[in-house]
């Protein structure tokens, strides 16, 4: 209506002035309700014309929409494995802190896991003192076998230097008896030696790895027991939390809440139509006006532009997609965020809007050597952004009306 205001006065105005002052003709005598399309047959047709092709070129170059929600972040609270609620520690509508507990599982088989993975460490540490035992007690086993050793090698060589002096003296069987116990207790010595060695590298090499083990599966039983109690990952008011002791509760198929984070909002998400994806450019200016805060203007700005449009998804399943199924036409995803810090501040979190965007052209009318007409046609566009911004203006204003009295709701 205002735009058929404003190309009437342009248009169907001069051509009754015309009439009336040029050729003298009067409402009401000459100019009446049955002759007026005859005598302003030219001033109706060029308004007609010039109301829908200003219509056009305001909603395509400044579009707007009514699909515009000011959205929140919600953040669902699921434990990470199935489980029975052993204990509950907030209700519906309570405000939790970062990290504060909501529920707990039943942990018994948690707690036995971790109690086998501590015995587990305790049993190395254990095994570890008694291989250092085992140590000391080697070193007295060396010292033993190098005694006999040295005391068979010592009967050998005495025994050997007799016979060299008088080979009648000692029999060659009692040396060869002496060289075997000799071989044989310096074999032994080698084995005490052995074993030495081989304790030094299980309490050097084994037992720490085995140790290390242990602690891992003790961390990794005390993870799976931090499990069962499930926390709130950020600060705010948790909804929707009607579990209690005794649920069932599956990550797969049934969640336990709804946290609604205090830090929730992330702006204002406007669906605005395909035929614009030509103009809405990230950084354009926009503003809004939202049912939650009535009479108020938002000045916003385009931060993204999805680049694709949500109906035409589809995903892999066992039935071919119908191409009717997607011939509902859906809209361009836009993210708008205020123009300057607070300004969302008293919308309430899911309020419908109402949003405009305006295409700028002050970059091209500052081009170097741009001709006179498309001077004249970028112009024209940024001007007619003011009657979008007009009827933005008067639907703030008529919005509670149309709202509380209207609608009745």
């Amino acid at each position: 209506m205002l735009e058929f205001l404003i190309c009437s006065m342009l248009t169907i105005f001069p051509d009754f002035l015309f009439r009336r002052y040029v050729q003298g003709k009067r409402i009401g005598r000459e100019i009446n309700l049955y002759s007026m399309w005859f005598e302003l047959r030219y001033g109706i047709t060029a308004c007609v014309i010039l109301t829908v092709s200003l219509i056009t070129m305001i909603f395509y170059f400044h579009p707007s929409t009514t699909n515009v929600t000011a959205v929140f972040r919600t953040v669902t609270i699921l434990p990470e494995s199935n489980g029975r609620v052993a204990e509950v520690f907030v209700g519906t509508n309570e405000k939790v802190a970062a990290g504060a507990p909501l529920f707990r599982l039943d942990d018994k088989e948690q707690r036995a896991a971790l109690e086998t993975a501590r015995r587990r460490v305790a049993e190395i540490e254990a095994e570890t003192t008694v291989a250092q035992s085992e140590l000391a007690s080697a070193d007295g086993l060396i010292a033993q076998a190098e005694g006999a050793y040295l005391q068979a090698l010592n009967e050998l060589e005495t025994q050997v230097e007799l016979n060299q002096r008088n080979p009648n003296i000692v029999a060659r069987r009692e040396i060869e008896r002496l060289q075997v116990a000799a071989d044989g207790r310096k074999g032994a010595l080698a084995a005490a030696v052995s074993n030495k060695q081989t304790l030094q590298t299980k309490i050097a090499s084994l037992l720490p790895a085995q140790k290390a083990s242990a602690e891992a599966a003790l961390a990794q039983a005390q993870v799976e027991l931090d499990k069962t109690t499930v926390r709130a990952g950020v600060a705010g008011t948790v909804q929707q939390f009607g579990l209690r002791a005794g649920d069932i509760v599956n990550p797969m198929i049934r969640s336990a809440g709804i946290l609604v984070p205090e830090e929730r909002r992330i702006g204002l998400i406007a669906g605005f139509g395909q035929i614009e994806s030509q103009v809405m450019k990230t950084g354009m200016i926009a503003e809004a006006t939202c049912i939650g805060k009535p009479f108020t203007i938002i000045p916003m700005v385009v931060t993204e532009v999805q680049d694709v449009i949500a109906a035409g998804q589809f995903r892999p399943t066992d039935q071919l997609v119908d191409v009717q199924q997607l011939a509902r036409p859906g809209t361009l995803t836009t993210y708008l965020e205020p123009l300057f810090e607070g300004q969302l501040t008293g919308i309430p979190p899911g309020s419908s809007c109402i949003a405009n965007a305006y295409t700028s052209n002050h970059d091209a009318l500052h081009e170097p050597g741009i001709s006179t007409g498309r001077w004249l046609y970028l112009h024209v566009i940024d001007a007619v952004a003011l009657v979008h911004a007009a009827i933005l203006r008067l639907q703030a204003l008529l919005l509670p009306v149309q709202t509380l009295v209207l609608t009745g709701h």
